[in-house]
This record gives structure tokens, sequence and C-alpha cells, in this order.
């Protein structure tokens, strides 16, 4: 897909997708924020850039680890999402954050204008992941850091099974790089590529926890990045997506009816020499 039509997919898709990410990723997904805080180590005082901040769960802790005399900057390429997080900042009474609609391949953003750069489970999504992370170390000061988190390899994502389930009804071509950057060792190049030293990374597995199948295929397609392909099914075609996702992840579900679907990311934080 040539990369501008990229971009724009990305955006429509992830606008769309806003309530029910916040509804059922945000609960599973939070430890991957506070697990790249913790390695991006923010101090008081600082200046941080979130890129593809989606709900912006990594900006609000960040927010509060850099304190008042701190600057968090939100961004992400959806609109919606960016509104969103303003206006959560705005009934939270969180005064040291702005949030900015930006493409993390073109962030617009002065060299070294941050003590530090997190993007938890977003760089799956860019045109040009190497890219993005290129303009990571040159937004950032000299001594800071980025911390990111992306999917781990492919056979080891539960739940990899629903990108051939849409593209045979929706010829989309989905995020078809998706687990790239969670092939053993790609993180690594990429980030030594961009520049970055003191290099560390963590491959961590860890179950996706869903009560039931509505909730599975609630976080899945219309809070995914699917939302946009989906989003153009009729009411059959959902209903049928929905019965075979269900099936793949049989494996995973528990006596209770519950489902816990295996996953791995993989974690990389370095610093700008």
């Amino acid at each position: 897909m040539e990369p501008k039509l990229h971009r724009r997919v990305q955006r429509y898709g992830w606008d769309l997708a806003v309530e029910a990410y916040d509804r059922y990723w945000v609960p599973v997904l939070r430890v991957c924020s506070e697990r790249c805080l913790e390695l991006a180590a923010p101090a008081f005082g600082e200046r941080v850039l979130d890129v593809a901040t989606g709900t912006g769960v990594a900006a609000f802790l960040a927010a509060e680890r850099v304190g008042p005399q701190g600057t968090i900057v939100a961004t992400d390429l959806s609109q919606k999402m960016v509104e969103a997080v303003q206006e959560a900042a705005t009934a939270r009474g969180v005064a040291n954050m702005r949030c900015e609609r930006a493409d993390a391949e073109e962030l617009p953003f002065p060299d070294a204008s941050f003590d530090a750069v997190i993007c938890s489970l977003g760089l799956m999504y860019p045109a040009d992941p190497q890219h993005a992370i290129d303009e990571m170390y040159r937004v950032l000061r000299p001594g800071g850091r980025a911390a990111v988190c992306v999917w781990g390899r492919r056979d080891r994502c539960g739940w990899n099974h629903v990108f051939p389930i849409i593209d045979a009804r929706v010829n989309s071509d989905v995020c078809p790089m998706f687990f790239l950057l969670g092939a053993e060792g790609a993180l690594q190049y990429a980030f030594e590529r961009a520049g970055f030293s003191d290099l560390r990374d963590e491959r961590v597995s860890q179950t996706l926890d869903w009560r039931d199948g509505e909730e599975a295929c609630g976080a899945i397609f219309p809070g995914g990045p699917v939302a946009l392909a989906y989003s153009r099914m009729d009411e059959a075609a959902r209903a049928d997506v929905h019965r075979e996702f269900i099936d793949g992840i049989a494996q995973f579900q528990q006596p209770d009816g519950t489902y816990r679907v295996g996953g791995e990311f993989v974690y990389m934080v370095g610093t700008k020499a």
C-alpha cells in the first residue's frame, strides 16, 4: 500500500476505534504503558513526548511523574484520539499536558526538544517504522531516552489470525508488517540503525484476558487495527468473522467461559549519545 494511503487508512481506522479501544484494550494493555514509563524513567521537571498516545494511558502516567514543572506532549495520527485525550486532560485538571495530531514519521518538533520519548504499541502502524524511530532519536536531547513496546512474534500472539480473516472479506491489506519488529533482534537493529546506544530489550509473555467472546470481538474488531475494514461489513459478515475468530481462540477458553489468549510483547529502551 502506498505510504500516503496507508497513513490515511490508519487515521480513519483509529478515528473509529476510540470508544471500543478505551473500553476493551486499555484495561488489558495498561501494563505496557507502565513498563515503557519505567524504562524511560522520566524525572521531575522533564519534557516527555508520547508517540501514538491512543487514549493517553502513558501520557497521564508520565504527567504524574514529571510534576507541574514538567511537560507532556501527547501525539497521535488520529484526530479523534487526540480530542479524547485532551477532553480527559481537561476533565482531570491535568495542566502539564498538551495534545497534538502528528504523524510518527514526521514529528513536528525541533531537534533535541525532549528528555524522553515513549511509544507503547504504536510502532506497528507507521508506513515506515524505521523512519518513526529515527524521528524519536532526532527530537531527543543528547542523553535522552526512548522506550517503546511492540507486539512480539506472530506465532506467540494467539489472536493473530484476525488479519487473514479480515483480508479474506475486505481488500484492505491491513497491517501486513504488523509483527515485523517483534521478530528476534528486529527492534534492536532498528534502534541501533537510528543511532541509539545503551540498548536494553525485554521479551515478555503475557495473556490477554477477556470475560467472554463478546468482549474479545469488541477488542479485536471495532477497537483494533482492523476497525476501518470492519466498519465496511454488513451485520451478516460481522457475525461470520466473529464466529471464525472465536473458533480460532477456542484453545484459550477457560472452564468458566473466559479467555486467556497468549500474547508476547517486546520492550526496548535506548539513549541518544
